[in-house]
């Protein structure tokens, strides 16, 4: 890519901060500084418009798996090319989305049948409810009070109306209550590392999950579902359940019959060092949205799976209403389905569980370089998936003010260092491509205890 001239670079920061509007960022904050314009990528690197690396630290916002530019996903789309860029799945449908759809019901979680394409995680989180919805009004003996989901403390499923409804981060949620949905149920998920028992599983028996099985005991006639991240709360932090959590979840949504949701739109395609992070716990949910890898970041295609059994409820005359009324005009992209089964294939000839489940070791020994830092609090990890904490005083983990912008801070003077990453609040990310190096990785951890003791030599200083 040749080289810019310092006009032209200047020119589009410009027009970058005058006329786009950026997701989940404070544009008054971003218009005081140039921004960032990346230019190409390669593997694990991302290059800027003036041809500087810097390490994808959090796979270009959890989505990318195998690298960039990997030759069989740009073969695969190329050749696509040649063929047709997009056809409808509203009456008809098309090769590759018959073939994606039987691959992912090979590789998911045992019991789910059928699949049903959208194009992004919230979307397929959205189908996922109004599915849930209108079984219960369909299914055979129709229960139709189940209106209500249980979700977890500090959950986050998407940012459509329902997906938000059924999240617990309150700013996220604040400016829009009035749109929120009525039917949503909030229990408390399972910090393990600041649980006020001070117990460590297995000794407490899971005291964090008596709130739901109460609420279950009392509510269970209007509950359709529960809806969980498996096994570990993405956005809230990079926070993993305990071991046996999801299992005694799911059993407990089988004792009172209500339906089980796993949202793996993060944690699905490798990222915890299992195809889905349901499959840790051998838990087969009766739907399952998926998003963010399934194109190995490429392309936007989302799918919600779920069984015959919630399938067969739709089934019927048309005239009887039973009809899924749902839809997008990309269903099933016939570019992301190559660049899907391009990714899927790239599972099998590459070994990349393998690789992860083989890695994630050693990246934990990365990590804990890091625990002598007084600034940092906690280190979570569940395969490639890692929040850092950082805290004001390590010993009571005493949080900064948001106003402090740590959290920020680390990510510039990581950025200055080579390294891409976008923090929540004050917990650092790091979510690299499943492709990354043990030496990438070991830059990556490096980069970042390198910006904290940067940002606390500043802060101590002022």
């Amino acid at each position: 890519m040749p080289k810019r001239s310092t006009s032209s670079v200047k020119q589009l920061q410009k027009d970058a901060q005058s006329y786009i509007w950026h997701p989940f960022t404070q544009m008054q904050e971003w218009e005081q500084q140039p921004p960032l314009l990346i230019g190409r990528g390669k593997g694990t690197f991302l290059y800027d418009i003036d041809g500087n690396a810097y390490l994808d630290g959090t796979s270009s916002i959890w989505v990318n798996l195998h690298g960039h530019r990997h030759p069989t996903i740009d073969r695969a789309i190329r050749h696509q090319l040649t063929q047709v860029a997009h056809s409808t799945l509203l009456g008809l449908s098309h090769p590759l989305a018959i073939q994606l759809a039987k691959a992912l019901i090979k590789i998911a979680p045992k019991g789910l049948k059928k699949v049903f394409f959208s194009d992004n995680g919230s979307t397929a989180i959205e189908i996922a409810l109004k599915m849930a919805i209108q079984y219960w009004q369909q299914c055979p003996s129709p229960q139709p009070r189940k209106t209500q989901f249980i979700h977890l403390g500090l959950a986050y499923h998407g940012d459509t109306v329902g997906g938000m409804s059924l999240s617990g981060i309150e700013s996220f949620q604040k400016p829009f209550s009035s749109l929120l949905f009525p039917g949503r149920q909030q229990v408390d998920a399972p910090y393990c590392y600041r649980c006020p028992l001070t117990l460590q599983f297995p000794e407490c028996q899971m005291e964090c999950l008596t709130p739901l099985k109460t609420l279950l005991q009392e509510k269970h006639e209007e509950i359709a579902g529960v809806i969980v991240e498996p096994m570990v709360q993405g956005v809230a932090g990079l926070i993993p359940s305990p071991p046996g959590y999801l299992q005694r979840l799911y059993e407990l949504c089988r004792e009172y019959q209500v339906l089980f949701i796993a949202d793996e739109v993060a944690t699905g395609f490798g990222r915890t060092g299992r195809m889905f992070a349901c499959e840790h716990e051998t838990v087969s949910p009766d739907i399952m949205a998926i998003a963010k890898g399934m194109t190995g970041g490429y392309l936007p295609l989302a799918a919600t799976l779920t069984t015959e059994k919630i399938y067969a409820a739709f089934l019927g005359m048309p005239h009887e209403g039973k009809t899924f009324f749902h839809g997008h005009s990309y269903t099933g992209n016939p570019l992301g389905c190559a660049a899907a089964l391009a990714n899927l294939s790239i599972f099998k000839t590459e070994r990349t569980l393998t690789k992860v489940q083989q890695r994630t070791p050693k990246l934990s020994a990365f990590l804990k370089t890091l625990a002598a830092d007084p600034w940092v609090g906690d280190i979570r990890q569940c395969g490639y998936m890692v929040g850092i904490e950082l805290v004001r005083h390590q010993e009571n983990k005493e949080p900064f003010s948001l106003m402090d912008r740590i959290g920020h801070r680390v990510a510039i003077a990581a950025r200055a260092l080579g390294l891409l990453t976008r923090p929540i609040g004050n917990t650092m990310i790091l979510m690299p491509p499943l492709s990354a190096t043990l030496q990438e990785l070991k830059q990556m951890v490096g980069i970042l205890k390198v910006a904290i003791s940067i940002v606390r030599a500043s802060k101590n200083a002022s």
